[in-house]
């Protein structure tokens, strides 16, 4: 046989781009020739898989070879493709049967004929078992990731000639744990153990602090902590990882693809089970958090998919860089263009923010040494549009002796995350027709049906409109967080208490304004 074709995949953006990998064996020149539309790493497995293939044991006789990856309007990339070479070649050699049809095979090739580890498997191998294929040859670092989807033939090849074997039906799959998850109730205890954070007890005083991040969790709002320095702005921030509600096993999926594209899974443990806590340093490029490249791949928005994004030091970020977010906030994924086409991110997630009222952090203080100059600069380097997208402001006092003093401890973060999982479990239920998760998701006439006004509630409503300057956006952000304020008590309606609350958490520069 002089031609064969071998399955593979490649993945574009978070998307899975099936592969056929051609190669054809003839006399002629010697000669390696590889087309494709492939890019410059695609273009050395050339010189790899040669080699693999002779240190590997196998022949290569002095031919004409011509591999082909096909489809050939798609650009090519990354080193997957080395492994499918090989066996193609191989197959077209005669020197081993063609492997199934369902059959598909992805992994890295060194010039000794191991098989290194990919990125990006589960996402190909869930794809895989949605178009059909029953067989998936990976690395064997990549056998506990690939074998998180469940009905599909996994094996792992840790060099060319188990692949081989592999393909020749003569190697068994490899058993692992994970394959048997199943129940999102003992999913952390048996992926592995529960990610320890600062805990809300250790925290002295800022209660309306704690209860406006319990607010923010249970409704997935977002939220700005203003204070001076040492106020617990970040400790707040860090402490809110610890009472995010648990993740289902599709949500724990969905982002364990996003990691495993960008190669950040554990080899052992690859299933994420906790939400993600992402903080970014001011210094962060458009690109590191929207994502970016030639090629996009995706950023710390995306990253934080389903879990929190904490920017600390928010006035020192970069202006033209804090309004990038401005359309993930509202649409929750974000749109890339490139000259290789289009590319659809999810960014899901619930934005956790600190800032100082100024730079010396002092202001309103007597002890500030800053010029009314500075301050208004300082505070303008946040847009009104941004901080319209941000649904509770609430300011970090300085902290008195007489709480650090106290050696009696608060309400811990358990028994916070208790009543934050009731209230989401009461918006699972509410919200199953529609596809929203929180209240802070609701929308059109959604907003409209769960967020109904009592004839008092409006007026209080038309009065904070026009006294508060408010946006439309301003004010469907002030019911939702009324609507999960309303939840936590249990309420069916949102009375007037809610609404004078949520109200009370919206952002107001009237004290800040020098």
């Amino acid at each position: 046989m002089s031609f064969s074709t071998i399955l593979s995949a490649v993945i574009e953006g978070l998307e899975v781009a099936f592969i056929h990998v051609e190669a054809d064996i003839s006399n002629g020149l010697p000669v390696f020739h590889m087309v494709g539309y492939l890019s410059s790493e695609v273009k050395e497995a050339g010189e790899r898989v040669r080699t693999a293939i002779k240190n590997s044991g196998f022949e290569y006789p002095a031919k004409r070879t011509v591999v082909n990856l096909s489809p050939a309007t798609m650009r090519k990339h990354g080193a997957s493709f080395d492994l499918p070479i090989a066996a193609a070649i191989l197959t077209a050699l005669g020197q081993i049967e063609k492997p199934e049809k369902d059959c598909l095979i992805i992994g890295e090739l060194s010039l000794g004929g191991s098989v290194k580890k990919v990125s990006g498997v589960l996402p190909i191998v869930m794809e895989a078992k949605e178009k059909g294929v029953r067989k998936c040859i990976v690395p064997s670092e990549n056998v506990t990731e690939a074998s998180l989807v469940s009905e599909m033939e996994i094996v792992g090849a840790a060099t060319l000639q188990e692949a081989v074997e592999a393909m020749q039906n003569r190697r068994k799959r490899k058993k692992i744990q994970n394959k048997e998850i199943t129940d999102c109730g003992n999913l952390r205890k048996t992926v592995q153990k529960e990610t320890k954070f600062p805990d809300f007890a250790d925290m002295k005083g800022q209660e309306f602090v704690k209860r406006a991040a319990e607010i923010a969790v249970a409704g997935g709002h977002n939220l700005l902590l203003i204070g001076p320095p040492g106020s617990g702005k970040s400790m707040t921030a860090k402490c809110i990882a610890g009472i995010l509600p648990p993740l289902d096993l599709r949500e724990s999926l969905e982002i364990t693809k996003i990691y495993s594209v960008l190669g950040l899974v554990d080899e052992k443990t690859p299933l994420i089970v906790d939400r993600p806590f992402r903080e970014v340093h001011h210094t962060a490029t458009k690109a590191a958090l929207i994502g970016g490249g030639t090629i996009p791949h995706p950023g710390e928005i995306s990253l934080a998919h389903k879990g929190v994004l904490f920017l600390d030091e928010l006035p020192e970020f970069r202006r033209d860089t804090l309004e990038v977010l401005r359309q993930p906030l509202e649409e929750r994924y974000v749109n890339l263009s490139r000259t290789y086409g289009n590319y659809t991110f999810p960014a899901n997630f619930m934005l956790v923010a600190a800032m100082n009222p100024c730079p010396c952090g002092c202001f309103p203080n007597a002890n500030c040494t800053c010029t009314p100059l500075q301050i208004q600069a300082y505070q303008n380097r946040i847009s009104r549009p941004f901080l319209d997208r941000i649904d509770l402001c609430v300011e970090a006092s300085q902290v008195k002796y007489e709480h650090l003093s106290d050696e009696q401890k608060g309400e811990s973060s358990k028994e916070i995350r208790k009543r934050i999982c009731r209230v989401r479990e009461m918006q699972r239920i509410r919200y199953k027709e529609t596809g929203n998760l929180t209240n802070a998701m609701l929308e059109g006439d959604a907003l409209n049906k769960y967020c109904k006004l009592g004839t008092k509630e409006k007026k209080v409503m038309e009065q904070a409109f026009s006294v508060m300057n408010l946006t439309a956006r301003g004010y469907s952000r002030i019911l939702k967080t009324a609507r999960t304020i309303a939840d936590l008590e249990e309420s069916d309606a949102i009375k007037v208490k809610h609404l004078q609350e949520a109200l009370g958490y919206r952002m107001d520069n009237r004290k800040y304004t020098v």
